[in-house]
């Protein structure tokens, strides 16, 4: 099994998730992160003020899926959050041991269906 965790802009999420049903992902986790890369931060005028916004905001969307899925659901996320613009985001892929569905205790790639 591997968690597939996607860093997207805010606007894409829609897209992702609906690409992510697609391609047959059952489930997925959304969290709102902010950080930066090689976009870095802008500059904003607040009531005169001209002020530095280091972080962006982001959705941090994960999904755990059994190994022979990973490519798929890596291409589905791709092709639905991509703008082509600096900030587009990162996917990473990290391995997972185990998993257990708390109501049924079915664990494994069981519990992933």
């Amino acid at each position: 099994m591997k968690r597939i965790e996607a860093i997207i802009r805010p606007h894409k999420l829609d897209d992702v998730k609906e690409a992510l049903s697609e391609a047959g992902c059952n489930g997925m986790t959304v969290t709102e992160v902010k950080g930066f890369g090689r976009q870095k931060g802008h500059k904003e005028l607040y009531r005169g003020a001209e002020y530095q916004v280091d972080f962006q905001p982001k959705l941090k969307v994960d999904v755990v899926v059994s190994d022979d899925r990973v490519q798929p659901i890596i291409e589905a996320i791709t092709k639905a959050a991509v703008t082509g613009k600096v900030g587009d985001g990162k996917i990473f892929v990290h391995p997972v041991d185990d998993a257990v569905r708390i109501r049924t205790g079915e664990s494994g790639d069981a519990c992933l269906q």
